[in-house]
């Protein structure tokens, strides 16, 4: 014969029922009933008096519970970003200036049951570009322009005003991929010899501060670089050769490749682009806004990429090297035509005049 405790494990409702049933066959005997069934006298009356199903067994009160309003930015900031305990945590640090342990923003997350959101390679697995561990700073850098003017990334009223102020169009980025360190450039135009300028300022920075090894810059194929000229791609490396230094161009259709100057995109847009340009009304303003954007970027924000958890880049650069000046990410931010305009041959177009 099935027990009690057997019927309660498939049904608490079903269980009791079953109670219910030899209590009315023993005239309300509660004692008899609780004999025949081997249980105590109390789960009887409990059958008897309350209700089918268990009541919930959470405390009324919870003294080390964290607070609602903590609690519920929590909830919402990992809904919005899809970020885990240890990155979270990090971000309500940095965005609001709340420390709150890992531990709690993982039952946070746990008990609202908050969805990470994967990213997943067509085989479910996730494969990292580099051996970030082993990889030297700078010795592998991506390069990679932004239109700035993206309708589906801007506020309308950003793009009218970069429009209407004739504020820089481009935006080019060299990112290395051990440190996450940038550098930055902007443009009216775009044309390969910006690319090219673009490459030779950044690799000359690096030899000023001590950079002695080899150093492989990709990019993608556009126009503004190699345009899948292998002629243009050989006629680079050979002017980089001097300067222990090599770029490639990635095949096209593989833009994970460029994974991580494509991230630093979306950053962008949302931290700097979709906010600051509306405070400017000159190349020269949106230049010093573009100059502190870095800044940040590279000594104040943290990164949670791969290899780099939770550290800024510049922390991370001292970590792979601390003999290398802190001053390396002090990279001044420009314009591209305020160089070529200093050789006397440059000719600005019409979007400037």
């Amino acid at each position: 014969m099935i027990t009690y405790h057997e019927i309660r494990q498939l049904s608490e409702r079903k269980a009791r029922e079953v109670i219910l049933t030899i209590l009315k066959k023993k005239r309300g005997n509660i004692s008899a009933t609780a004999r025949t069934l081997k249980i105590q006298r109390r789960t009887v009356r409990r059958a008897r008096d309350g209700l089918r199903e268990d009541l919930s067994r959470r405390p009324h009160n919870s003294p080390n519970k964290t607070e609602t309003f903590l609690e519920q930015l929590t909830v919402q900031e990992g809904r919005i970003t899809g970020y885990r305990y240890r990155r979270l945590a990090g971000l309500l640090y940095d965005k609001y200036g709340l420390t709150i342990a890992e531990e709690t923003v993982k039952a946070i997350l746990r008990r609202n049951a908050v969805p990470r959101k994967y990213v997943r390679t067509a085989n479910k697995r996730q494969r990292p570009l580099y051996d970030y561990e082993a990889l030297s700073p700078f010795a592998e850098m991506q390069l990679d322009t932004k239109h700035i003017l993206d309708l589906n990334a801007l506020p309308r009223e950003v793009y009218a005003h970069i429009l209407r102020y004739k504020l820089p169009l481009y935006e080019w980025n060299i990112i290395d991929a051990a440190t996450r360190i940038r550098f930055t450039a902007y443009s009216h135009e775009l044309s390969s010899t910006f690319g090219w300028l673009f490459i030779f300022i950044v690799i000359h920075w690096l030899r000023a501060h001590n950079i002695r090894h080899h150093i492989h810059i990709q990019a993608d194929n556009g126009s503004e670089f190699c345009s899948s000229s292998k002629q243009k791609e050989e006629t680079l490396n050979t002017l980089l050769k001097p300067m222990n230094a090599s770029f490639t161009s990635i095949p096209a259709g593989k833009k994970y490749l460029q994974g991580i100057v494509e991230n630093s995109h979306r950053h962008d847009d949302e931290q700097f682009l979709s906010i600051h340009p509306t405070r400017v009304r000159s190349t020269h303003g949106f230049i010093q806004k573009a100059q502190r954007w870095q800044d940040t970027w590279n000594t104040a924000r943290r990164s949670w990429g791969i290899g780099m958890n939770g550290l800024t880049p510049v922390s991370k650069l001292k970590q792979k090297d601390d003999l290398l000046s802190s001053h390396l990410v002090q990279f001044p931010v420009f314009l591209m035509e305020d160089i070529l305009k200093s050789t006397g041959s440059y000719v600005p177009t019409n979007y400037q005049n």
